[in-house]
């Protein structure tokens, strides 16, 4: 799969397209993804998404950062997984905020991209003010040679299968629920780095994940399993937040707590999938109880194992 940074000047090639941010690249996702894969082989052109860095809620908060599902790298691992041909990272900065309707198809649909056809949700708006929509593609394409189609709203028993509909899950310890509209449990890759090894003097070792979501989706102890270690998945138990029993930084981290583990992982890439929520984190009055209410949740990790082996 080819990733370009950046949308061109001029397409060398025509296209099969669709737009969006995919945060999270949950099950409507996946049904849009399916259907521009099948729309590529008809055509025998090539399935291509275009999104954008920063999230366009990001540039328009400014300083309140938007809790995001994903990171970049994640989100690119995961649209590969669906056919995707070639990846567009558009930068979207003031130029392109400010582009009206009528540009972006011309200066970046047309030009940019060389689209033939054209995926959307059926919410999809863009252009400065979010005035372009469906109706406005259509009437141009018929003009300009390229076809566009709109996918509707995936939903199941609970309702629409969205990224919102995820984040309102993880936020409210539902894994199982994330999990049905994710297609997969929720997860979180990273480096392992180096750090204060408070946790080996306690008895309990952890695995320090790079967290680069700035505002993580989730936070408090989780039973989790984790990729990368080996060819199959290692049982833990984890831990997302800001260690107010350690410091006061408040800059959320990700600790796993690894069973049975003996090896060196330090800098691996390991992805760790929250399987069950446990409880929210708290400060405790010393590490002996901060010490045995860690067990405890090493206990109930274990035990879910027990009932449900990897």
């Amino acid at each position: 799969m080819q990733v370009l940074r950046g949308i061109p000047d001029h397409a060398e090639h025509g296209c099969v397209l669709t737009i969006g941010n995919f945060d999270g690249v949950h099950r409507g996702h996946q049904a849009l993804l399916a259907r521009l894969a099948a729309k590529a082989w008809e055509t025998g052109l090539p399935a291509v998404v275009l999104t954008f860095e920063p999230h366009p809620r990001e540039y328009f908060t400014h300083e309140v950062r938007p809790v995001r599902l994903t990171s970049l790298r994640e989100k690119v691992g995961l649209l590969e997984q669906h056919g995707v041909d070639r990846i567009v990272i558009g930068r979207f900065n003031e130029r392109f905020a400010g582009l009206s309707a009528e540009a972006f198809i011309e200066d970046v649909l047309i030009h940019g991209l060389g689209v033939r056809h054209l995926l959307i949700g059926d919410d999809f708006r863009f252009g400065r003010g979010r005035k372009g929509d469906f109706a406005l593609l259509r009437a141009t394409g018929e003009r300009a040679g390229f076809t566009v189609e709109a996918m509707p709203t995936l939903a199941d028993a609970d309702g629409r299968v969205s990224s919102s509909a995820v984040r309102e899950a993880l936020a409210a310890g539902d894994m199982p629920r994330a999990a049905r509209l994710l297609g997969r449990p929720y997860s979180i890759s990273g480096r392992v780095l180096h750090g204060d090894k408070i946790g080996r003097t306690i008895g309990f070792p952890t695995a320090n994940i790079q967290l680069k979501h700035r505002s993580p989706p989730l936070m408090g102890i989780y039973t989790v399993s984790v990729d990368g270690l080996t060819d199959r998945p290692w049982p833990g138990v984890a831990s997302v937040g800001v260690r107010p029993t350690i410091n006061d930084a408040g800059r959320p981290s990700l600790e796993v707590h690894l069973f049975d583990w003996h090896g060196d992982c330090y800098d691996a890439h390991l992805r760790v999938n929250f399987l069950a929520w446990q409880r929210a984190e708290e400060r405790y009055d010393s590490l002996d109880a901060l010490t045995a209410q860690i067990a405890r949740d090493a206990d109930q990790a274990r035990a879910h194992f027990a009932r449900n082996p990897l």
